[in-house]
């Protein structure tokens, strides 16, 4: 028996396009907003963005554990009566992207923040926590989250401070030695579709 394709599928093109434009929405807006919150508790600029990348990399670590152990549960209580004509993967994901308000945004949220309390690379004023960007990483988880229903699912490029600068994945900051050839560090990362880029990061070059 041949499968239709889902709804997922068929909305696959549509539901891309606007999570690509609303990961550089966030780029541009929210991730602004929390860069100046920052920056009334810490005067080191480079400190504040080593802060945001990392929030955008633990959101995408968390909204990605949060789909897989969703799926494991949405897959268990459908497989018991399914019977076609879709696929089983492809009714499931009907059903995620149907219901992806059933995603508790905060538990995601909490997590991130857990992981970068303890994250050697930032440091934050004692008196304050980093659920003052929470809007920030509610927007990421949540577009993380969705991004993971896409076939193929859109994910972040992995970054390592001194790794060889990359001119297809990031943009150089203004403030960058445009003549290093090495990345300081990151400033935002760069969104990809299995090996291909597609919106670019933004990474500080220095000597």
């Amino acid at each position: 028996r041949s499968c239709s394709p889902g709804r997922a599928r068929r909305t696959n093109a549509s539901r891309r396009a606007c999570l690509v434009t609303r990961f550089g929405d966030i780029y541009a807006q929210e991730r602004l907003d929390a860069e100046t919150l920052l920056r009334t508790y810490i005067s080191d600029m480079e400190m504040v963005q080593r802060i945001i990348y990392i929030a955008a990399v633990e959101s995408f670590n968390a909204a990605k554990m949060a789909y897989r152990q969703f799926k494991i549960r949405v897959r268990d209580t459908l497989s018991l009566g399914h019977s076609g004509p879709e696929s089983l993967e492809d009714t499931v994901l009907d059903y995620i992207v149907r219901h992806e308000d059933l995603h508790d945004v905060q538990a995601s949220v909490n997590e991130v923040i857990r992981s970068m309390n303890i994250n050697p690379k930032i440091s934050f004023p004692p008196e304050i926590d980093f659920i003052v960007i929470s809007t920030l990483i509610r927007e990421l988880c949540r577009v993380a989250f969705s991004m993971q229903t896409l076939i193929p699912p859109l994910d972040i490029a992995f970054g390592t401070d001194g790794e060889l600068f990359s001119e297809t994945k990031y943009y150089r900051s203004f403030d960058s030695d445009f003549t290093a050839l090495l990345v300081a560090y990151h400033v935002w990362p760069a969104l990809m579709e299995k090996d291909v880029v597609i919106l670019k990061g933004e990474a500080v070059t220095k000597r």
